[in-house]
């Protein structure tokens, strides 16, 4: 434990220990001589500080019974009356009065706290550990560790499957230089081996750029100050971006929507945003068909609708998509030369310029991905209505 840590357990059980003397001892002293209160300063500040501690803390005594609790521990509901709630943090406590401190995470059900499920972090010390026989009170001391832990396994997961992209076009660059090497005398081999290699190189190439940017996006780097972005600009520059990609797979780009919008944010995150969407869309499309983009204002937002009529996603994997690495279909990852960043991508530029992404999709259908991005100023505010989510984008005043 660091010195600062233990200096801060130790003002915390400090003024658990001077309230419960306090609570427990008032008719030893704070009277005068005639029997009337005196208000001591020392009581009123010990109570005033146990009160404000940001950490939930509970003292119960040697028969599990509450006696001390302050606002921030009956704030998450594991108190009532002289009751503490949680098996496990009972099971904490009677750990602690026999061995003098016990630590562990607790997990808080959602329906007891009230904004969901809770993970806290519990430290339990004996009050009265100078005392031969373990039977006085104590003190737990609670902290929300909900977005550390969290935190701390997307950091794994986000190693563990950075380690797992990098090795497929790395392994796959190493076979097929060995290939190129065993097939010297045939130049059509060759050839078809370097095509592979120059696929692959290109797809390790974007993983690295994506990971920087994605990098970037999440706080690496601060955000450039928000200006005034022509929407007509973004979307432009997007298409121009992606139409090869669409021949190629004898697919149209169509824009369409209101003209004119303008947003404040980051031009070139918007545009890489819209090129992300773009690109999914052209991936998953199937057959002779078409994808389109439209912008609208509604709510105080500019709208940016990206639709396809390709495969759809399945309901199961719709909350999933904008996480990193997640792809709906794995089969599809080599063919379609998809990182599994770029909707991540999407959803931290959305986040970063106070806006947000969502998707509306059905199986064999297709599906549309709405940017929702703030608009610049007031005169651009549009009035409320149903959001372009709801339903399959509908192209009006169609622009090519």
């Amino acid at each position: 434990m660091s010195p600062l840590v233990a200096l801060v357990v130790g003002l915390l059980l400090g003024g658990v220990v001077a309230a419960t003397v306090i609570l427990r001892s008032r008719s030893d002293f704070g009277q005068s001589s005639d029997g009337a209160a005196v208000p001591l300063p020392e009581a009123a500040l010990a109570r005033r500080l146990f009160d404000l501690m940001d950490p939930a803390i509970v003292v119960v005594d040697a028969d599990d019974a509450v006696i001390l609790a302050n606002p921030a521990a009956r704030a998450l509901g594991i108190v009532r009356g002289t009751r503490l709630l949680v098996p496990e943090l009972l099971a904490l406590s009677r750990a602690a009065r026999t061995g003098g401190s016990r630590r562990g995470d607790v997990r808080l059900p959602g329906d007891l706290v009230g904004s969901g499920p809770r993970l806290v972090g519990v430290h339990g010390v004996r009050l009265d550990s100078g005392t031969a026989r373990p039977a006085g009170p104590v003190a737990l001391v609670l902290q929300d560790v909900t977005e550390a832990r969290r935190v701390e396994a997307v950091r794994r997961d986000f190693v563990a499957n950075v380690g797992h992209e990098l090795k497929t076009p790395v392994g796959a660059l190493a076979l097929l230089a060995e290939a190129i090497e065993g097939a010297a005398d045939d130049p059509e081999a060759v050839q078809r081996f370097a095509a592979r290699i120059a696929h692959e190189a290109d797809r390790l190439a974007r993983l690295v750029r994506e990971l920087i940017d994605l990098s970037r996006l999440q706080g690496g780097e601060p955000l450039p100050d928000l200006v005034p972005v022509d929407v007509d600009r973004v979307l432009a520059e997007a298409v121009d971006r992606t139409r090869t990609a669409a021949r190629a797979r004898e697919l149209d780009i169509v824009v369409g929507g209101q003209p004119g919008l303008v947003v404040r944010g980051v031009e070139s995150q918007l545009v890489t945003a819209v090129t992300n969407l773009l690109a999914n869309a052209v991936a998953y499309s199937t057959g002779k068909s078409r994808v389109a983009v439209a912008a609208r204002a509604r709510s105080g937002f500019a709208e940016i609708a990206v639709t396809d009529s390709g495969i759809g996603i399945p309901r199961a994997d719709r909350h999933r998509v904008f996480e990193r690495f997640y792809r709906v279909d794995q089969s599809r990852a080599s063919s379609t030369g998809g990182t599994g960043l770029g909707l991540a991508i999407v959803k931290h530029v959305a986040s970063n310029h106070g806006g947000s992404v969502t998707v509306w999709s059905e199986e064999g259908l297709g599906s549309t991905f709405t940017l929702r991005i703030p608009l610049a100023g007031p005169a651009d505010h549009p009035a409320a209505g149903t959001p372009v989510v709801a339903t399959p984008l509908s192209l009006e005043n169609e622009r090519s």
